[in-house]
């Protein structure tokens, strides 16, 4: 693409190849994300990424290529990773990447590749707060605020999993889907302090993850001593109410380890996890019922954009 919002078009690049510490990747499926629509907008300064460029993050494809000093993978092997797309780091629109070894994991089994393919990025992000950061235990009353959403319902059922209550805020036209995954479904519409005495007896919930950038709810259905969590998090909030429950707060940024190289082995640890749950059945990705191929990029960004999809739309190659 020539400039932010410029029709997609296709274009031959040279081929990649796998340098040290590299996968060549034959890609048969691409996520789309609303980060791929703020970045080709020229909205999204926190995730650089230079145009003209190759847009895409998350991907499933197969081991085409192995580069030196790679021994965890083989030619053949079914992959998934969030492996590019900023950064100056070719995304995944294209039939092959060159990806670091540390981004990736094996494809979970039981996902097809286009299934596969919707999942990588929701997880590592849900997977940092709700794990990494929260550290969410059994018994747990967790709270996603946008629990129907790209992340939200991935930390839902990853809290699920760790045996934890879950109760996910969104629009009342997601209750059903909320409630198929074993979570409390709240309308959005109903005031934080009318669910916290319903569902708490006043007290708060032991965690609660922001999925939208709704801190100041957060802050007041967390409880004491409790955490918050949020892949949203800028903006100006109150920090009062979080404050005076004594409670803690930490922020997620999953492409840290895109933009500055460090902790790239993280993800693909967690997508190695991840791949546990997905076959056991306790995780499974919300997708759009639309397939779409790698020429309908074009539909898949404007569905996104206005809030036509539902579930998570995948390219396929």
């Amino acid at each position: 693409m020539d400039a932010p919002d410029a029709p997609f078009h296709w274009a031959d690049l040279p081929m990649p190849q796998a340098g040290p510490g590299e996968v060549l990747v034959r890609i048969h499926a691409s996520g789309v994300n609303p980060l791929d629509t703020k970045i080709r907008a020229g909205a999204a300064d926190h995730a650089r990424h230079p145009l003209p460029a190759v847009l895409g993050m998350d991907l499933a494809g197969v081991v085409e290529q192995v580069g030196p000093g790679v021994t965890d993978f083989v030619r053949g092997d079914e992959v998934w990773a969030m492996a590019g797309g900023v950064a100056g780091v070719q995304g995944s629109m294209a039939q092959f990447a060159a990806v670091d070894a540390r981004l990736l994991a094996k494809k979970p089994a039981n996902l097809s590749m286009r299934q596969a393919a919707a999942l990588p990025l929701a997880i590592i992000t849900a997977w940092e707060g709700m794990v990494d950061i929260a550290n969410v235990q059994p018994a747990d009353k967790v709270l996603v605020i946008g629990g129907a959403g790209g992340v939200g319902h991935v930390a839902l059922q990853i809290a699920r999993a760790r045996a934890a209550q879950t109760f996910g805020v969104d629009s009342g036209a997601a209750a059903e889907y909320l409630k198929s995954i074993g979570t409390v479904a709240i309308d959005r519409n109903t005031p934080v302090d009318a669910y916290v005495e319903e569902f708490t007896d006043g007290l708060g919930f032991d965690v609660v993850y922001d999925c939208v950038g709704a801190l100041d709810t957060a802050f007041k259905a967390v409880r004491k001593f409790g955490k918050v969590t949020s892949s949203l998090g800028w903006g100006t909030y109150s920090l009062g109410p979080l404050s005076f429950r004594s409670a803690s707060y930490a922020g997620v940024f999953t492409l840290r380890p895109l933009l500055s190289g460090e902790g790239r082995q993280a993800h693909g640890r967690i997508l190695a996890e991840a791949k546990k749950l997905v076959e056991d059945g306790k995780l499974l990705p919300r997708m759009d019922s639309r397939r779409l191929t790698l020429d309908q990029a074009q539909q898949a960004h404007e569905l996104l954009r206005t809030g036509g999809a539902n579930g998570k739309l995948v390219l396929e190659l």
